[in-house]
């Protein structure tokens, strides 16, 4: 007879098994696969009452590495995969105002999830500064006061631009054209992990810039009477420094 360990995940404060959404669960249910690993070993066995536990049952060869998985994480030293399932877990029950606890065969708590009693991440701002964004027109138009600029930077799409209307006709005329730089005053955050949201940014003003290759660029610069782009060692990082702002928004 096969043996096997059974782990539960306890979603509690919020759910029931009879109001837990299907499509709610199949996403607590992936998450919590990944948490566990061993996913071929892994088998859902149910939701039993008392608010709404997830039962899941291991393979006896994949209980050894299970086991040391879930210590792992006890210790904060598990994979990056497990700590991010941990997270995704954590952050559901949050939003679904509602803790949690993984428990095993015995009863006893392996992992407990804070879930709504976590702090709230620190935030600072709104912070205020002048300054300059680029990227390729993708979309003007709106029925605001104020007309909605997008700009794709590469990957990036730059939202929450903003031009009066006069402005924003005239970087329409460049719609999926060339790149512009637009200048203006933005709306930032710093979110907890260092990084930076724009919220909102004040376009006053923009320019389009060449689409020619930074070293011909160069070339030309230096062939200016009285330039000293000769004495600039990597005149195509300071083009690109400048281009892109240099920096963060410290």
């Amino acid at each position: 007879m096969i043996r096997m360990s059974e782990y539960r995940f306890h979603i509690e404060n919020s759910y029931t098994p009879e109001t837990l959404p299907m499509d709610r669960l199949a996403e607590y249910m992936a998450a919590y696969a990944r948490l566990l690993g061993e996913t071929a070993n892994v088998h859902f066995q149910g939701v039993e009452t008392g608010s709404a536990i997830l039962v899941a049952a291991v393979d006896e060869p994949a209980q050894p590495k299970v086991q040391d998985r879930m210590r792992s994480l006890q210790r904060g030293s598990a994979p990056k995969d497990a700590l991010k399932a941990f997270d995704e877990l954590d952050e559901m029950l949050r939003k679904d105002n509602a803790t949690g606890e993984l428990s095993g065969n015995d009863g006893a708590v392996i992992l407990p999830f804070p879930g709504r009693t976590r702090p709230e991440p620190l935030v600072f701002g709104p912070i205020r500064q002048e300054g300059s964004l680029e990227g390729q027109v993708i979309r003007v138009g709106g029925k605001d006061d104020t007309i909605p600029v997008h700009l794709r930077d590469g990957a990036i799409i730059h939202s929450g631009l903003n031009a009066t209307a006069d402005l924003a006709r005239k970087i329409a005329q460049h719609l999926l054209g060339p790149t512009l730089r637009v200048y203006g005053s933005g709306t930032w955050y710093r979110e907890a992990d260092g990084s930076w949201v724009l919220k909102s940014f004040k376009i006053t003003d923009f320019e389009v810039l060449g689409d020619e290759p930074l070293e011909d660029v160069v070339a030309s610069l230096r062939k200016i009477k009285g330039s000293t782009w000769n004495e600039v060692p990597d005149p195509v990082r300071a083009l690109l420094e400048d281009r892109h702002g240099g920096g963060d928004a410290n």
